[in-house]
């Protein structure tokens, strides 16, 4: 009788909760009820949330297609797959907590998670949808450092999606390509990240988001997928912000522009890599790793007339791209380097060869009067090929367009144990500071690098809230304009100031865009 009146009491507080229209560990989406899991911080998380069909079989290669219903509750307390990709190991300055887990990893991968701290769905509390880096070849939001919990708690709902890498989200084929109602083919990890933002539009409210208040941030490829979003058409009214850290895929001449290239090289690329005596249908015949091993192709966005009807700087200049508000920024110390190192003659004779007339005063901003100092301008210097030009032509073209632009500079040097402690800002480094995620690094972290976390944290979620990072409790940090150039620096202190290598990337940036 007991058990019988305790069951009775429950029933009766959970159809209680139902009429105030309380966010729950169970919320109903369009598909199904989904369970979470209650923190201590009041934060409620949803992991592993299928947001399309399962892309495999017949679905492989093409747009993502609608999740089936589902009866009853679907547990959602654990990630979902990984998308396929090779093992993760780490690698050169990227620990473990940079990584996605070893396990498990699957062409089945069209999952997100949602971390929300509203109380009802009434709430209507902002959105920040993160996408991952990885080069368009690894990544996916199970990464420790990709953590929702922090930001969530600060009173914003944080969801990460996966979306396709590597041949299974950038192969494109003259037979897919004929197959699809829009003669395309390739763009499939875009493609992904568009179905998810569709997804939040319909669902989120129930979880007690704000469907009209989403920004969207990226790191490195994740970076150069929100600054394609702001550029596809198909993109249009699913988000109102932009967060682009060290990556954007504007400036023709840099390695990063690379990723991006025309529907008909990508076809023939595709092609080739494929073989001749292969069909479409024999291609989704072969396992995953099959497809893995020994279909290669050059992986990152499309220009294919739908998703990117022209290359990101036309659509830029012309001012076709989406109305966002920004915040971008780069690393000091990204860590790349074109190819091996070179002694202070052989990267003087370099920079004279590769850029002729140009070279003499090229050396004025990357000298390289000995070998140390040589060592350090490559290193420079690749950064602000890859990550630093870009960037600051995303941000200088959009606050000539009159958007509201906010830009930032990581200088602070990560710490680190045995191999990873000679990085110093690098590639990466800032998001676990962004995300206040410095828990899942075992790192020897100081209370300066928790200071730090917590006041990148409040910015990140102040611009998610209200298109501004300023708010209470941090430093001023001035809109970016291209006449003053003041942007915020993130160190030991967090200090307001010019750029201060603007000359150099107004010369470099130049010259790369005249290639």
């Amino acid at each position: 009788m007991k058990n019988s009146i305790s069951l009775l009491l429950l029933i009766t507080l959970c159809v209680a909760c139902s009429k105030n229209d309380g966010v729950s560990t169970q919320v109903k989406t369009k598909a199904g009820i989904v369970e979470g899991v209650a923190s201590q911080t009041g934060v409620i998380s949803f992991k592993g949330i299928p947001f399309a069909a399962p892309p495999v079989g017949d679905l492989r290669w093409k747009e993502p297609q609608a999740v089936q219903p589902w009866e009853g509750v679907k547990k959602t307390d654990a990630f979902g797959p990984s998308p396929m990709q090779g093992t993760p190991r780490p690698f050169y300055m990227w620990s473990k907590e940079f990584l996605i887990p070893d396990e498990p990893i699957s062409e089945d991968c069209l999952y997100l998670n949602v971390w929300t701290p509203a109380k009802t769905v009434h709430d209507k509390v902002p959105v920040f949808v993160w996408i991952y880096g990885g080069g368009f070849n690894s990544g996916g939001s199970a990464v420790p450092i990709y953590d929702g919990e922090a930001l969530a708690s600060k009173g914003i709902v944080f969801v990460s999606i996966n979306y396709r890498v590597n041949t299974f989200g950038f192969f494109a084929h003259p037979g897919l390509s004929k197959e699809s109602v829009h003669g395309v083919s390739g763009n499939y990890g875009l493609l992904d990240q568009i179905a998810a933002l569709k997804w939040i539009q319909e669902n989120i409210t129930a979880f007690g988001g704000d469907p009209s208040n989403v920004t969207i941030g990226g790191q490195s490829a994740g970076s150069m997928a929100v600054v394609s979003l702001v550029a596809s058409p198909l993109a249009k009214g699913l988000f109102n912000k932009a967060i682009a850290q060290s990556g954007a895929g504007l400036l023709k001449g840099s390695p990063s522009a690379k990723f991006y290239r025309d529907l008909g090289e990508a076809e023939t690329e595709g092609a080739k890599a494929a073989g001749d005596s292969l069909s479409v249908a024999d291609l989704r015949k072969m396992t995953s790793q099959e497809v893995f091993d020994k279909i290669k192709v050059r992986n990152g966005p499309i220009v294919d007339g739908y998703v990117l009807p022209e290359s990101l700087p036309a659509i830029f200049q012309n001012k076709k791209e989406n109305d966002v508000a920004l915040l971008t920024g780069w690393n000091e110390e990204e860590g790349f380097m074109f190819g091996p190192p070179k002694t202070a003659a052989e990267f003087t004779a370099s920079i004279r060869q590769d850029y002729g007339a140009d070279g003499t005063e090229l050396l004025r901003y990357y000298p390289a009067n000995n070998d140390a100092e040589a060592m350090a301008s490559q290193l420079a210097l690749s950064r602000d090929i890859i990550f630093g030009g870009p960037n600051y032509v995303l941000a200088n073209t959009m606050s000539e367009q009159g958007k509201k632009v906010f830009v930032y500079r990581f200088t602070k040097k990560v710490p680190g144990l045995g191999e990873f402690a000679k990085f110093g800002a690098f590639h990466t480094g800032e998001v676990p500071y962004m995300m206040n995620d410095l828990k899942f690094s075992d790192r020897p972290w100081q209370p300066v690098d928790h200071e730090l976390a917590n006041t990148m944290s409040t910015y990140w979620v102040n611009f998610v809230k209200t298109g501004d990072p300023n708010g209470e409790g941090v430093p001023e940090w001035p809109g970016y304009n291209v006449r003053s150039k003041q942007i915020i620096n993130f160190s030991d202190e967090v200090t307001a100031k010019s750029i201060p290598d603007s000359a150099s990337l107004n010369f470099l940036t130049a010259r790369l865009k005249a290639q």
